[in-house]
């Protein structure tokens, strides 16, 4: 089995998908998994509203990896990636990636207290370079941007997530394979 996670740094629109270098690299009849995020912020309760400096702070993330040429939620394409590369019986599944404590369910919080803390110590790691490069902001402005999102994610009753997909499927039997 390969397994491949989070290709959000290397994936562009000009380089991917191309699925195919692993499925050439995956023995027939192998089997190869994907797993990437969508990173639109959504809430299943409607408390992110489109006024918040969160749900406006992705839309901007989403618009500067668009210009940079990155795609910013690649787990939505994987199923059809690797249909498109050769793999065949691929199968997609779709999961819920809280942000914060707030899910009822003890794995959802636990995993929400992760993606909280993951986001609030790298805020500014994943935001500097395409804010200031792709969309012209200023140091100070992502600064302020960053700081207004901590604050609001503090809300117990702000309810963010997203989702991971994970992707599977298998290479076809030699005999299987046209040449």
């Amino acid at each position: 089995m390969l397994r491949v996670s989070r290709l959000l740094g290397p994936v562009s629109s000009r380089n991917f998908p191309s699925l195919t270098i692993t499925l050439r690299h995956t023995t027939p009849g192998g089997w190869a998994e994907f797993i990437d995020l969508d990173l639109r912020w959504t809430s299943p309760d409607g408390s992110l509203k489109e006024e918040h400096a969160g749900k406006k702070f992705n839309n901007e993330f989403i618009k500067a990896s668009h210009q940079a040429n990155i795609e910013p939620c690649p787990g939505l394409y994987l199923e059809q990636w690797m249909k498109d590369a050769g793999f065949k019986d691929v199968k997609g599944e779709k999961f819920v990636w809280p942000v914060g404590t707030w899910p009822k369910d003890k794995d959802l919080k636990e995993r929400g207290a992760w993606n909280y803390l993951q986001i609030m110590e790298g805020l500014e790691a994943f935001t500097f370079a395409l804010f200031t490069k792709q969309l012209g902001y200023s140091k100070a402005e992502v600064e302020v941007i960053c700081a207004k999102i901590r604050s609001e994610m503090k809300d117990p009753k702000l309810h963010i997530m997203f989702h991971l997909h994970v992707a599977y499927g298998q290479k076809p039997a030699v005999a299987d394979i046209a040449t």
